[in-house]
């Protein structure tokens, strides 16, 4: 077995898709090296988003510490090149006290810009995407898929031309730099001064829906109404373009009943843990495990 040491420090990435439990057994782990945990969930940074995130209770980070959870407003700018940052940045800290550290979450890119990197593009800018929202709106899909195919055709060949998304952030990148956005993407995996050690959660596909639906009840048993609610006012935040309060606020706007929206929480929250999986499974760094395989997690982290 190999004594691990700080100078020989390991980052280790406990992912999965939700309602998994990486939480309760990331604290195990956290709790047995006697070290910290980063998160790398994406939609736990902000402070009044509770209840609908699933966020790490105040009984369980006493037992272990962690880094990321609600340390943001929901009115606060923030996006994965500055946690890339930020965590690159705490890293180092905990380093220095610490030989191994867990980071723990479901958000893919955030943890790939930790342990990889990411393409260094421009913050988006509000005043373009409007403008391509709207394109959007006016004149249809095609007329995105026309001007990216005329700006950079590279991409337009690679992209999924169906995802409005994807079509309006690269055009964006076009307009705003006057290059092809395929030009930035470099993909050049970052240097990093720690190893890492990816371990990614499965559970069958029946067990974990089910999960999921329990969990969506025990939030509504929580209050997630109430907090929905409270949220309501500030729904055309980008933070708020969340599941789990999406579907709320067109319950609030009498777009859909309550038990319309409720289901479709579940609905939406089963393709989000589909698509949670797909992206980790490209990547082939990671080790798969049972929630329950403490001992042989333990067991490949130590040696």
């Amino acid at each position: 077995m190999i004594r691990m040491t700080i100078d020989d420090p390991l980052l280790v990435v406990i992912a999965g898709p939700t309602a998994v439990g990486k939480t309760t057994l990331s604290i195990s782990l956290a709790s047995h090296f006697n070290t910290e945990i980063i998160s790398a969930d994406s939609r736990q940074f902000f402070r009044e988003m509770h209840i609908g995130t699933a966020a790490p209770s105040e009984k369980e980070t006493a037992l272990v510490k962690h880094h990321f959870v609600h340390h943001l407003s929901i009115r606060d700018g923030y996006n994965v090149s500055q946690f890339e940052t930020d965590a690159l940045a705490l890293l180092d800290d905990l380093f220095k006290q610490h030989a191994v550290v867990l980071m723990v979450g479901g958000s893919g890119l955030y943890i790939h810009a930790v342990t990889d990197g990411i393409d260094l593009l421009p913050d988006p800018d509000p005043e373009i995407r409007q403008q391509l929202k709207e394109t959007l709106a006016v004149s249809g899909i095609a007329a995105l898929q026309d001007e990216l195919t005329m700006l950079d055709p590279v991409y337009a060949g690679q992209v999924d031309l169906k995802n409005p998304a994807r079509l309006m952030r690269a055009l964006e990148i076009c307009r705003m730099t006057g290059v092809p956005y395929s030009s930035l993407r470099k993909h050049k995996p970052g240097q990093r001064p720690f190893r890492v050690l990816k371990m990614g959660l499965e559970l069958s596909r029946e067990i974990l829906y089910s999960r999921i639906n329990s969990r969506v009840d025990a939030m509504l048993q929580a209050g997630l109404i109430d907090e929905a609610l409270a949220l309501y006012p500030f729904r055309q935040l980008n933070a708020l373009n969340t599941l789990g309060y999406k579907e709320l606020f067109d319950y609030f706007e009498g777009l859909t009943s309550l038990e319309q929206a409720i289901e479709k929480i579940k609905i939406h929250s089963r393709r989000y843990a589909k698509r949670q999986l797909t992206w980790f499974k490209k990547d082939p760094d990671y080790n798969w495990f049972q929630p329950d395989d403490f001992n042989r997690m333990i067991s490949l982290i130590s040696g």
